[in-house]
């Protein structure tokens, strides 16, 4: 099946940027590119410093890099401290550096809490590298909850999809959602099970195209404009996805393996995971939809074998 190019997402791989540097991108909003570039992180992770004074940090980045360093160097040389720590989930590369920054400054940690038995904890990503490190958040936060400062004010709006902790927020002045993994401008959101769900994902996509938000700043690549225009092609593109498996089921492709480069043409091996487990979230959803079902008993997995319901 070919997808019509005039709806597939504009994704941009353009993002003028220095490493090692606090650049002002908006009005009250600064940025640090984490150098952990990589096949899922593009560049690296964009470490967000919303407000003046007393700023929140949003996704410190990974552990071991030096951004903590360089975000408290600059802001020492304009008297301001860092008086938040924001984290939009607990992926590593968003998550490693939050201890550190925690003991540098003494600032509350801010997030959506994980159970300390999930069974994800300790599990490797598609990267190969831990792929949740686990945040003891001082402020648990939930849909609709807000962080403010004498400078800002942030919404907290829940996401899942991505991740079942997701959360992006919404900068009350300059309609700016900070939207982390779930909406980016370089490529789709990877949607890993156990710990992605395609289901929350689209419920998630669907919600954000009720909001007014003017601009998404990812937590990985530039930002997104006419994000509404922008989200319904993702979903476009996530529904393409599906009818592309129901296709290879019809033409007897029965396993994952199967059916990824089928799919996926002349796609890096690097990738190959990602994509596999892509396919994988789009199999629950169709099994939750009743459209497909798996063929041997036991819980779905990437071993499993699909069939089409009549």
């Amino acid at each position: 099946m070919t997808n019509p190019n005039h709806k597939t997402p504009s994704f941009s791989r353009e993002m003028p940027f220095e490493y090692g540097k606090l650049e002002q991108i908006a009005p009250g909003v600064r940025r640090i590119v984490c150098e952990n570039p990589g096949p899922f992180t593009f560049k690296g992770t964009n470490l967000y410093v919303v407000g003046e004074g007393d700023v929140a940090a949003i996704d410190p980045g990974p552990a071991g890099g030096a951004q903590v360093d360089l975000l408290l160097d600059a802001l020492r040389q304009t008297g301001e401290r860092v008086a938040h720590i924001i984290l939009t989930h607990c992926h590593a590369d968003h998550s490693g550096a939050a201890a550190a920054l925690k003991k540098r400054t003494g600032a509350p940690t801010y997030g959506m809490a994980r159970k300390i038995d999930d069974p994800v904890i300790g599990k490797r990503g598609p990267s190969g590298g831990d792929f949740v490190i686990p945040v003891a958040f001082d402020v648990p936060l939930h849909h609709g909850d807000t962080v403010r400062d004498a400078s800002f004010e942030l919404h907290a709006v829940h996401t899942p999809g991505h991740a079942p902790d997701h959360l992006c927020f919404r900068l009350a002045d300059g309609d700016i959602l900070f939207s982390g993994d779930t909406v980016m401008g370089w490529n789709t959101s990877v949607v890993a099970p156990p710990e992605g769900n395609m289901g929350d994902y689209l419920r998630s996509l669907d919600m954000l195209i009720g909001r007014n938000d003017a601009v998404y700043f990812p937590a990985h690549g530039g930002p997104v404009h006419e994000p509404q225009r922008f989200v319904k092609a993702l979903i476009f593109h996530r529904r393409w996805r599906e009818l592309e498996v129901l296709e290879a089921l019809r033409a007897g492709a029965t396993r994952i393996g199967d059916m990824v480069p089928r799919i996926y043409n002349g796609l890096e091996p690097a990738l190959v995971p990602a994509a596999a487990l892509s396919v994988f979230a789009t199999l629950e959803h169709l099994v939750e939809k009743q459209l497909v079902a798996a063929t041997r008993p036991g819980s779905l997995d990437m071993a499993q074998e699909f069939a089409l319901l009549a």
